[in-house]
């Protein structure tokens, strides 16, 4: 007797968790992120996948969150032992690398209604860290690092090359990511230098969320 070659495999199906949800749909990527897409990843049927997310903007927040919560921000002790001014270069560039790595993820790192919980609770723990290891306020860290966040994020989605690589494209061309990666550092140098000169000016918490109301008194 011949099996057939269409049966479904026997045994128990696969399991279904947000953490391999996220993984298909990382692989996939933000722009061709489909149910369809990330159910075939996971060797399950796409309506298997609906009994998990409610949808497409469900599915697309999950792998969002996943990118940013799997990615690490730079050590704030570096702070510690050289100048503020270049450990904030080192935060500005890992953000625009972030963005580079995953396209579409830019929405989600800046708009407040796609910032998940867990989301806000790892930013501001990062800026609970700045503020112990610098001898800044909240205040001052939780603008400065949002100001240079907010401007790294909008401009690497804006002028990063969208590359297809099934198309013939000159990949060492002038204007491809090097030459813009050059014209990014001198922005940023502007803005971090500019931001540096008036942190004694920040005296309140910019863009309070409930994580950050026990500072406030």
């Amino acid at each position: 007797m011949i099996p057939d070659k269409n049966a479904p495999p026997r045994g128990r199906p696969p399991t279904i968790t947000r953490e391999r949800i996220a993984d298909a749909g990382i692989k996939i990527g933000l722009p061709d992120l489909t149910v369809i897409g990330v159910a075939a990843h996971l060797g399950v049927s796409h309506m298997g996948l609906y009994k998990h997310i409610s949808g497409l903007d469900e599915l697309r927040q999950i792998v969002a969150e996943a990118i940013f919560l799997r990615w690490q921000f730079p050590p704030p002790i570096k702070a510690a032992d050289g100048s503020l001014e270049s450990y904030l270069t080192t935060f500005a560039e890992s953000i625009w690398s972030l963005v580079e790595a995953h396209p579409g993820v830019a929405p989600y790192l800046l708009r407040g209604d796609m910032i998940t919980r867990a989301m806000i609770d790892k930013i501001v723990a990062h800026q609970e860290e700045m503020t112990r290891i610098c001898g800044i306020t909240f205040a001052q860290s939780r603008w400065l690092l949002l100001t240079i966040a907010f401007h790294c994020v909008a401009v690497a989605d804006t002028v990063l090359p969208k590359i297809d690589m099934d198309c013939n494209q000159d990949l060492d061309r002038p204007d491809g990511a090097s030459a813009i990666h050059a014209e990014h550092r001198n922005g940023i140098r502007a803005l971090i230098v500019g931001s540096l000169a008036i942190l004694d000016e920040i005296t309140t918490i910019p863009y309070p969320v409930e994580a950050t109301m026990r500072y406030e008194s």
